[in-house]
């Protein structure tokens, strides 16, 4: 098979799954993140490829590929919720996946998560773990392992209200799943657009993951910091927009609202003293002493937080050695990495 995978090469006219790719000037990392999609053992798929109006070449290196790619572009850029609602629009599969064009998946991705669907026709998203991949450093880390939490199976939306641990890399979606949902991606949102939109869909039906990486996802410095400004504030909209939409929402997840509203509130301190504004930082914290991640927090603030950080990152690095040799067998096996 050629690098274009033209084995396999005509597309179906409805495919089992169609996986959305939205670009913006992509070009660096592209041809890399589409080769990981015509490289899966599952050949049943479709690319809804979205052109946010690039400038670079990313419009050329799309259109080198056949005809299981189809080839969209916007005339002016939109945010990515809204342009991922575009892709949407024409995607024609039973399933739909997401590979954003800086990311990759591994080769048997698609081939482990299906049949999950297949077994269990309540389920509406299915998972997996990933690497996250540092570009600043080379470092990588498995996703489970960096928010150390591996999730639940089944009706898991009380869980993902107080644990963001869903890669979008890895998210399959049952197509009825996200019809039935009166609204898509929030364009609304910058950070939270795929959670606001899992955790819909999770409260409607069920979820399952497949217990090992299955994608890798490229974490940018530009886009931690873009979290780190606005995570608090776009949590708080979610858990706002969700008590709009539930009745009795309030009631029937006191508890996981208290843990998301102080996880909100341990975000506020972190960006207050990040931005050395520590005397509201320390109030912050000091409100929610008996916790150790605020205590913790409480006692660091009194240093700078770049300081912090500068520790933190070396014990990172020391700690993904091991993990680094993986990255290195998954490079010479051939497999391909988000937009």
């Amino acid at each position: 098979m050629d690098k274009q995978g033209m084995k396999h090469s005509i597309p179906s006219p409805t495919p089992k799954v169609s996986i959305i790719m939205n670009c913006l000037n992509s070009a660096q990392y592209l041809r890399e993140a589409i080769d990981s999609i015509y490289a899966q053992t599952f050949h049943d798929w479709e690319i809804i490829f979205w052109d946010n109006a690039s400038s670079d070449d990313s419009p050329a290196i799309a259109k080198s590929y056949n005809t299981r790619l189809r080839y969209f572009r916007n005339p002016t850029t939109v945010p990515l919720g809204q342009a991922r609602n575009m892709a949407l629009r024409e995607a024609r599969g039973e399933y739909i996946a997401f590979l954003d064009c800086d990311d990759r998946w591994l080769p048997t991705k698609l081939e482990k998560q299906i049949p999950l669907f297949e077994a269990n026709p309540r389920a509406g998203l299915v998972f997996s773990d990933a690497i996250d991949f540092y570009q600043s450093d080379g470092t990588s880390i498995t996703h489970f392992k960096n928010v150390r939490m591996r999730p639940p199976r089944g009706k898991i939306f009380s869980f993902l209200l107080t644990h963001l641990v869903i890669p979008m890399p890895t998210a399959v979606l049952r197509a009825r799943s996200l019809h039935e949902q009166p609204e898509w991606f929030d364009p609304a949102f910058q950070i939270c657009t795929d959670y606001d939109l899992f955790l819909r869909i999770a409260h409607d039906w069920e979820c399952d993951f497949v217990d090992e990486p299955l994608a890798m996802y490229r974490v940018h410095e530009s886009t931690m910091e873009r979290l780190h400004k606005n995570i608090a504030i776009e949590l708080s909209k979610t858990l706002d927009k969700l008590h709009r939409i539930y009745p009795n929402f309030d009631n029937y997840f006191k508890r996981e609202i208290r843990q998301c509203r102080r996880m909100i509130e341990f975000q506020e301190g972190k960006s207050l003293w990040r931005n050395s504004e520590t005397k509201a930082a320390r109030i912050i914290f000091t409100r929610h002493i008996i916790f150790p991640k605020f205590f913790c927090a409480l006692v660091v603030s009194y240093l700078p937080y770049g300081k912090i950080m500068q520790i933190l990152n070396a014990f990172r690095r020391s700690s993904r050695e091991s993990l680094n040799e993986m990255m290195t067998d998954l490079n010479n096996s051939g497999t391909g990495t988000k937009q």
